[in-house]
């Protein structure tokens, strides 16, 4: 009795459903710390956050910008870089800010 091709490649292919699946639900179900200890490491060595567009410096890492940085040119002057339409400014940039002197 021999073994057909094609129920060989159709056990693979089901092995590796199997495989697959339970890889998703040990992803699912993992309570690995990794992600609060990586959230630790960048907090403690201050990296700043991901940096999706290169073009201007206010798109490039929003957390260490500025609010005026988007204006540098003039106050009422338009925005240079089409990414400064896609990438809102952090909400802590809006918060009152408390000891500034004017």
């Amino acid at each position: 009795m021999s073994i057909r091709p094609s129920s060989l490649m159709i056990s693979a292919m089901l092995l590796l459903g199997a495989a697959v699946v339970a890889l998703f639900v040990h992803a699912y179900s993992s309570t690995d710390n990794g992600l609060a200890a990586r959230a630790r490491l960048v907090g403690q060595l201050g990296l700043t956050d991901l940096a999706l567009f290169t073009e201007a410096r206010y798109t490039r890492h929003p957390s260490q910008a500025d609010l005026h940085s988007a204006f540098q040119d003039h106050p009422m002057s338009l925005d240079h870089f089409p990414s400064g339409s896609l990438v809102s400014p952090p909400r802590h940039n809006f918060a009152p800010r408390t000891g500034v002197q004017q």
